[in-house]
């Protein structure tokens, strides 16, 4: 259909609330911008809803409307009326709205200041939001092995919640089970290494549906500074310089690598 104004507005949010995410698509092949805007658009409100209110309860209701959407979407429903649920609805196959209610449920850690019971726990929310979001728009795009693309967007997914420590904290969050430099070092390794089996097995992600998985060009080496440097964790110094960023995503995006 073609960008119509939801669908430019989806990328307008997507531009100001996920810059990484939207230089990522932009870099992606034409036809694939118009679902994964509108699929990042949702995660950049999803993501929103538990911080909108200091409210839990208002919180919880907003997060409960994006649940409510992803099982009418997979039920093959009318939705209602949205800048981005309307796409959203409109691009998303029903099998794959499922993994939205798993994504709204992990994000409810983010209205509440307990921290994560065990390493099983945390990994479930990495898995549930950076592996929901990852597959949501692989699967989206074309066939791909569901296992690898979640092992891909728990490296990415690590690497953006070690980004986000500083904040994290600011907030009245604990964000890490160990935030010792040894505690940093063990979770960038077991991140590293699982995004690094990804790539091992490439060949089980297609062509198209890897051009999602674009969105993690940067997590390699920012994981690989969290376990050189664990220190730059909590001075909030972790990332890639400028030329870097861009050419090192201008690079895969021509190569079609990831």
């Amino acid at each position: 259909m073609g960008f119509d104004d939801d669908l430019r507005s989806c990328a307008e949010l997507v531009q100001t609330g996920d810059a990484d995410r939207f230089q990522a698509v932009m870099a992606a092949p034409v036809a694939a911008r118009e679902v994964l805007f509108a699929i990042y658009a949702f995660n950049v409100e999803l993501s929103r809803a538990p911080w909108a209110s200091s409210e839990s309860m208002i919180a919880e209701m907003r997060l409960q409307w994006w649940r409510d959407l992803g099982t009418e979407i997979a039920a093959g429903q009318s939705v209602r009326r949205h800048f981005v649920a309307t796409p959203l609805a409109r691009l998303l196959k029903p099998e794959l709205a499922r993994v939205i209610d798993a994504m709204a449920e992990a994000r409810r850690w983010d209205i509440y200041r307990d921290p994560f019971g065990d390493e099983a726990e945390f990994d479930a929310y990495i898995d549930a939001t950076s592996g929901g979001l990852m597959w949501m728009a692989a699967g989206a795009l074309g066939p791909a092995e569901e296992g690898v693309v979640r092992d891909f967007a728990y490296g990415v997914g690590v690497a953006n919640w070690l980004r986000a420590i500083p904040e994290l904290e600011a907030q009245k969050r604990v964000p890490l089970l160990d935030g010792t430099p040894e505690g940093v070092r063990a979770l960038a390794r077991k991140a590293l290494e699982r995004l690094l089996n990804a790539r091992k097995n490439s060949g089980r992600v297609s062509t198209k549906s890897g051009v999602a998985l674009l969105a993690g060009w940067q997590a390699e080496g920012i994981l690989k500074q969290a376990i050189k440097q664990p220190e730059r964790v909590v001075q909030g110094a972790l990332g890639l310089s400028e030329f870097n960023r861009r050419s090192g995503l201008l690079w895969r995006a021509a190569l079609g690598r990831w």
